[in-house]
């Protein structure tokens, strides 16, 4: 079984502005203005039009084997919202 990919819109697709520490984010293809907190803005650059696989997100932020379910959950949370999509 294959394992599940991510993949967020490429960089032009998005519009992130920082609000302190906050980020609103704009998604030009839904219209909607997600205000989200770190490391939201940092997962949708690290798959920015690429798809990737949880253990090569989790490589890429360095996560232990016992932090990858807090990954697990922003991913179906960003899923869930329209913001990256899973196959």
């Amino acid at each position: 079984m294959a394992a599940t990919r991510y993949r967020a819109p490429a960089a032009d697709g998005l519009r992130i502005a920082p609000l302190d520490d906050l980020n609103a984010i704009y998604h030009r293809a839904s219209g909607i203005t997600h205000i989200v907190v770190a490391p939201v803005p940092e997962l949708l650059d690290a798959m920015a039009g690429e798809w990737r696989t949880l253990d090569a997100l989790a490589d890429a932020f360095g996560l232990a084997a016992d932090e990858r379910g807090a990954l697990i959950e922003r991913l179906d949370e960003l899923v869930g919202i329209g913001l990256v999509e899973a196959a």
